[in-house]
C-alpha cells in the first residue's frame, strides 16, 4: 500500500487482509496524522517515501520492499470482503502470473449501499517480478511484458470494497482538483503520452460538473487510441453516453449508441443507455425490448465497468416507465414492485408507485 493521511481508513483496511497475507507493506508519502503509527499497531512494516507526485513510482517502491513471491495491492480506503478472501491463497501454487478480483466502487451519500456501486474486475494480485510494474504518474496501471498474456491470469471471487469516491471522501481530499493538476503535468511531460491520461481528465471534469470539458477530453482520448490503431476501451463509451444523457442530448446520443454496441454487444450499461435514449425520444415499445434484453444480460459481466442494477432493478424501473408511457398502469406497477424487491431503497421506483396510487385514488 501507499498512503498519506489515511487514519480514518488504515486500520479497517489492514484488519480486512491480516489473516490472509504473510506481510503488510505500508509506504507513507508524508502523513501528518497518525497513519504510520496505526499501521505499525496493525503489524505492518512502514517505510517512508518522499512524495514526487508520481503514483506509479511510489507504488513500485512499495513492491521493492516486499519479500513475498506474490503481491496484493490495495488502497487505504478499501476493504477485502470476508467471504472468499482465503481464495487469494489458492493461486500461490499455480502457474499463473496475475489474478483479477472484483472491485466494488461505491458512490453517492454515506452509508455505503451495494445498490450504488460500479463494478469491475481489476488485476490486484500478481507475482513479485521485475516483469510486472506500474506506470503513469496518476491512475497508475500495471504493465507486463508481452509473453504474460490473458491466459496467464486467473479470476478470483475475492471482493474488494472501495469507498474513496463516495461524496464525503471526495470532498475531504479534493481529489478531482488534485488529480487534474497531476494529469496536466503528466501530459505536458511527454509528447506521445498515454491516451488514458485524457480519459482520466474527462472523468475528473465530469465529477466537477463540467460536461463540455469532459467530452472534449474524452473525444481527444478516443482519437488518440484510434491513431494508435487501438480500440477505445468500453468504459470510454460508458462515460460518453452518461454525459450525453445527463445533458439531455438524446438525439445526438441516438446517432452513435448502436455503433458503440456493435463494438461491445455484451455491455449491459450501453444497452440500458440505449433504452433510456429511446424512451426519451418517445419510442417506448422499442425501449421496452431493450430493457428486457438488459434483464437477459444480467449483472454478472465485470469485464466492463458495470453499474450494479443495470441488468436487474434499473432495467425493471425503466420497464415500468415504458408501460406508463404506453398507458399500461398494472404492468407498470408490477415492474416498479419488481425493482423494489431487488433494491428496497430504490427511491425513484417508490415515487412512481406513489404517483400511480395517487392517480387511482
Amino acid at each position: 500500500m501507499i498512503v498519506r493521511d489515511e487514519e480514518k481508513w488504515i486500520t479497517s483496511c489492514l484488519d480486512s487482509v491480516r489473516e490472509v497475507v504473510d506481510e503488510m507493506i505500508v509506504v507513507d508519502t508524508g502523513s501528518v496524522d497518525s497513519t504510520p503509527a496505526l499501521a505499525v499497531e496493525c503489524g505492518a512494516k512502514v517505510f517512508h517515501y518522499v512524495w514526487n507526485h508520481h503514483f506509479a513510482e511510489a507504488r513500485n517502491y512499495s513492491i521493492e520492499q516486499a519479500s513475498g513471491d506474490w503481491i496484493l495491492w490495495m488502497d487505504a480506503d478499501e476493504r477485502m470482503d470476508e467471504s472468499h478472501r482465503h481464495a487469494i491463497r489458492d493461486i500461490l501454487v499455480s502457474d499463473k502470473w496475475l489474478a483479477s478480483l472484483p472491485v466494488l466502487n461505491y458512490y453517492g451519500e454515506e452509508p455505503a449501499d451495494p445498490a450504488r456501486t460500479n463494478r469491475l474486475l481489476q488485476f490486484r494480485l500478481f507475482r513479485n517480478s521485475p516483469k510486472l510494474r506500474f506506470h503513469n504518474a496518476i491512475h497508475e496501471q500495471l504493465i507486463r511484458i508481452p509473453e504474460i498474456t490473458e491466459n496467464s491470469a486467473a479470476h478470483l471471487p475475492t471482493i474488494i470494497h472501495h469507498y474513496g469516491y463516495m461524496k464525503d471522501p471526495v470532498q475531504e481530499k479534493q481529489k478531482s482538483q488534485r488529480n487534474l493538476q497531476l494529469l496536466k503535468a503528466a501530459i505536458q511531460r511527454e509528447q506521445d503520452y498515454d491516451p488514458w491520461l485524457d480519459y482520466h481528465m474527462a472523468s475528473e471534469w465530469y465529477r466537477l460538473g463540467e460536461p463540455g470539458k469532459a467530452l472534449a477530453s474524452l473525444h481527444k482520448s478516443m482519437l488518440r487510441f484510434l491513431q494508435k490503431q487501438m480500440l477505445p476501451p468500453s468504459l470510454f463509451y460508458r462515460l460518453k453516453y452518461t454525459i450525453l444523457i445527463e445533458t439531455g442530448l438524446y438525439e445526438e446520443s441516438a446517432i452513435g449508441i448502436n455503433a458503440a454496441l456493435q463494438l461491445y454487444p455484451d455491455y449491459v450499461d450501453l444497452h440500458l443507455f440505449k433504452g433510456i435514449i429511446l424512451l426519451q425520444l418517445n419510442e417506448p415499445e422499442q425501449a421496452l425490448e431493450v430493457f428486457q434484453h438488459c434483464l437477459r444480460l444480467g449483472n454478472g459481466n465485470l469485464v466492463h465497468l458495470t453499474s450494479f442494477g443495470a441488468g436487474s432493478f434499473h432495467a425493471w424501473y425503466y420497464i415500468g416507465r415504458c408501460h406508463q408511457r404506453l398507458g399500461q398502469a398494472e404492468k407498470a406497477r408490477e415492474a416498479f414492485n419488481k425493482a423494489l424487491e431487488l433494491s428496497p431503497n430504490y427511491k425513484a421506483a417508490s415515487v412512481q408507485l406513489q404517483q400511480l396510487q395517487g392517480k387511482e385514488e
